[in-house]
């Protein structure tokens, strides 16, 4: 597994390529994408249905879905493990940067 995980970043915007970076692999993006539509769905379903005990998934599912991504085809140590606000943020800009068309997925 390769990447820098021992550099200091000052800010979300000096962060923000190198967690493009980390994520260059389609299938890796393609899996955080899909992760973060069923983070969504789950926290509507949750709401619609009453039913927070299905919000104890959240983790599993966004994880889950990138660090698969990550293991097996990125063959990176996820961001989360050394930046994890900046990785959560980096995830949620990466998801708005694919629908916007910024990113291939």
């Amino acid at each position: 597994m390769v990447g820098n995980m021992s550099k200091k970043f000052n800010s979300f915007k000096e962060f923000y390529p190198y967690y493009l970076s980390e994520h260059q692999n389609l299938n890796c993006r393609r899996l955080h994408f899909a992760g973060s539509c069923l983070v969504i769905t789950l926290i509507f379903v949750a709401i619609l249905k009453s039913s927070y005990m299905l919000l104890w998934l959240l983790p599993v599912i966004g994880y889950g879905f990138a660090w698969v991504g990550h293991f097996f085809f990125e063959k990176n140590r996820p961001a989360t493990f050394t930046y994890p606000l900046y990785s959560l943020i980096g995830d949620w800009v990466m998801f708005k940067d694919i629908i916007q068309g910024k990113l291939d997925i």
